[in-house]
């Protein structure tokens, strides 16, 4: 399911933002592919579990709330996020970057992926993913974009 929304996300979304979507076509490419159809079923439900949230909570978010808080995992969510996974997730608090509401938005989509545990790697795939989406949040989504794919590192002697 995680390989069909980052396959999403590269071929259809971030490469023609504005396309409309015919999903029987769109099964129909991701199975030519050779995505398992419960997978694509799973990826294009867990996206409109997500544009539900644009159409129901966004409205109300605060982008630019300046608001810290302790988020306090639950056992389920410590596992599934591991502490690089958390810390990132503060890191981009603390950036800017995520709002109260969106990484709250994250944290629930990403405990419904059908995975076990996520690595810091797809968890940042993850983010970029909702950040598109989320009407409001283009430039939160551009710095985290240039963040993670600009980034030099730089010699230290």
């Amino acid at each position: 399911m995680f390989n069909v929304l980052i396959y999403l996300f590269e071929t259809y979304v971030y490469s023609k933002p504005k396309i409309s979507i015919d999903y029987d076509n769109l099964t129909k490419d991701l199975s030519n592919a050779g995505f398992q159809k419960r997978d694509i079923y799973n990826a294009l439900c867990w996206l409109k579990k997500l544009s539900c949230y644009k159409k129901n909570i966004i409205s109300s978010i605060n982008l630019l709330s300046k608001q810290m808080s302790i988020r306090i995992y639950t056992q389920e969510e410590s596992f599934k996020l591991n502490s690089d996974c958390r810390g990132f997730i503060l890191f981009l608090e603390q950036l800017e970057i995520l709002t109260l509401d969106t990484r709250e938005i994250i944290i629930d989509r990403i405990m419904e992926l059908d995975v076990n545990e996520i690595n810091l790697e797809d968890l940042k795939w993850i983010i970029l993913i909702i950040l598109f989406t989320i009407p409001g949040c283009e430039i939160v989504y551009k710095k985290l974009e240039n963040l993670l794919f600009n980034f030099k590192e730089e010699i230290i002697h």
